[in-house]
């Protein structure tokens, strides 16, 4: 059944007392996002007892947006390789626009300032532009003349901007979908799914179909570039089936499912992982991932930081990492020393090289530079090697967990107790040395993002909100933890968005995801059936 609605997409939250753990919050009959009253409609349909899905679209196309040309800015580090940006200092932004402009191109420098964040935002430098188009396609010819100029340009649109002085201004146009899961209602399973292994990934459509879920949408972080490790592993923590399966990155969030109860939460992971011997304990580096490269970082001893940086690989020479039969066909291959060990805790091989099937019920250790004559020392055939890893909660404890519960990556944290709390800079969305601009594309743009967390009242919501398109501009993330208080979210956190955001319903894509075709992904949050009714999923 889908019914259109213009009032408030969640009741009214329930009143709460002093001593309850989340705030009074309230959904908002319209979204905080863009111009004050522009129209909005919402459809919402019933997919289960206790699950809705409710479309958003809001505002309508504004002619005062248009297509231009962004200019890549030679950096003014003394250092010769350091690549072009998007934004630079006023002075060299000028020198750039003086030189296109004596090569015909009417070119025009803009500064940039970025709503406040939680840990970050203001001023973050200045871009260069050229050009005014309806379409996209009558700025080619620009593009031409500014290559033979010297320089590297691409054609963005108005309307992904996310500057501080005009967001509140847009009239859109923007379209949303919004899965909402109420554990007193539904009695199917909240969960995540990473499909047949690790390492490689799967579309949230059939990630969804093989489960039979009522719904679903993309989730965490995971590894796009082979240069970055094995493509789908999830570049932060993944907890599937009560089984830890992906270390986090520092101390960023992570969405906690417990499918028993359907209860959700937002807590700050960070994790400790053993291999000891009756002689010795050493600690792991990582779990289920190429060793020597950490996508997005966070883990002392990575270089050059051990700090979370979005979309970087760090690296360490010398790593300890374990493997479970979830990772795929065989472990990483490379130099270094392999341990298996089996379901029993007795070493049943040590090899003198990285690369090999791990057997069902058994783990396997590789280790790298330092670590292999630390592994060497504790390992032989036919004697107990014990294997370690808890996620740690925000207590300090380890994670309690069942064979329901689910962990999936993310970050930033959006809102924090019903609170705006938008932690870019924590989280790693800003980049060292860069003139801001891996923030000004990743934060400050608008972008598709997918984002979930809870209301007051401990439902769930999963939300996709289309984006790099004319259609539909995007969020930035500013913007994003407008929405989510806009919605009644007392706790919410960033997903993976841009050409992975993808919500499914009965059987079908809803949204429409940014690339030419549904991108596979690492894994996916999804509604599973009635509990009575299980039969064909995939375990």
């Amino acid at each position: 059944m889908s019914v259109a609605v213009s009032s408030a997409l969640l009741s009214p939250a329930a009143p709460t007392h002093a001593d309850d753990a989340a705030p009074a919050a309230t959904s908002s009959a319209h979204l905080n996002l863009g111009a004050p009253g522009l129209p909005e409609t919402r459809t919402q349909k019933t997919l289960a007892p206790g699950v809705t899905l409710t479309t958003i679209h809001r505002g309508a196309p504004d002619s005062s947006l248009f297509w231009t040309a962004e200019v890549a800015i030679p950096s003014d580090s003394p250092d010769p390789d350091a690549p072009a940006s998007a934004l630079s200092s006023q002075t060299a932004a000028q020198a750039v626009a003086a030189k296109l402009q004596t090569a015909g191109v009417d070119a025009r420098v803009e500064q940039v300032t970025s709503p406040q964040l939680a840990d970050a935002g203001g001023q973050l430098g200045y871009r260069v532009r050229a050009g005014h188009f309806t379409a996209k396609a009558d700025g080619a010819s620009l593009l031409a003349q500014i290559k033979a100029a010297g320089y590297a340009s691409s054609l963005v649109y108005t309307g992904w901007d996310g500057d501080a002085g005009t967001i509140g201004h847009t009239r859109g146009p923007w379209n949303l979908d919004v899965v909402t899961i109420d554990p007193k209602q539904y009695r199917g399973e909240l969960s995540a799914s990473f499909g047949t292994d690790l390492e490689h990934p799967e579309t949230t459509s059939q990630l969804a179909a093989a489960q039979h879920a009522v719904a679903g949408v993309n989730a965490g972080f995971f590894v796009f570039d082979p240069a970055a490790g094995a493509p789908g592993d999830p570049a932060g923590v993944g907890v599937y089936s009560g089984r830890t399966l992906r270390e986090p990155v520092g101390d960023r969030p992570g969405l906690v499912l417990n499918g028993d109860t359907n209860a959700t939460s937002i807590q700050r992971l960070t994790w400790h992982g053993t291999v000891s011997a009756a002689e010795a304990v050493i600690p792991l580096t990582g779990i289920n991932r190429a060793a020597g490269l950490i996508r997005n970082c966070g883990e002392k001893g990575d270089q050059p930081t051990g700090l979370p940086q979005q979309d970087v690989t760090c690296t360490n020479p010398n790593e300890l990492v374990a493997f479970t039969p979830d990772f795929g066909a065989t472990t990483p291959s490379g130099d270094g020393l392999e341990v298996t060990v089996d379901a029993h805790g007795t070493v049943t091989a040590v090899a003198d090289a990285r690369g090999t099937a791990v057997p069902a019920g058994s783990r396997t250790v590789q280790a790298t530079g330092t670590a292999i004559p630390q592994l060497r020392a504790l390992a032989h055939v036919g004697q107990k090697l014990r294997v370690s890893t808890d996620v740690v909660g925000e207590d300090g404890r380890a994670l309690p967990t069942t064979k329901d519960t689910s962990v999936v990556n993310g970050g930033p944290l959006l809102v924090k107790d019903g609170h705006e709390d938008v932690t870019a800079r924590q989280d790693g969305m800003v980049h060292q040395g860069d003139s801001n601009s891996f923030y000004y594309g990743w934060v400050h743009k608008r972008n598709p993002r997918t984002f979930a967390g809870t209301d007051a009242q401990g439902r769930t919501l999963l939300v996709t909100a289309d984006g790099r398109s004319t259609d539909s501009l995007g969020l930035s993330l500013k913007e994003e933890a407008d929405v989510a208080q806009s919605l009644g979210m007392v706790q919410a956190m960033n997903l993976d968005g841009g050409g992975s955001t993808t919500a499914v319903a009965a059987g079908s894509v809803v949204n429409a995801p940014s690339g030419t075709s549904e991108r596979p992904v690492g894994d996916a949050l999804l509604v599973l059936p009635d509990r009575n009714d299980q039969a064909g999923r995939r375990p």
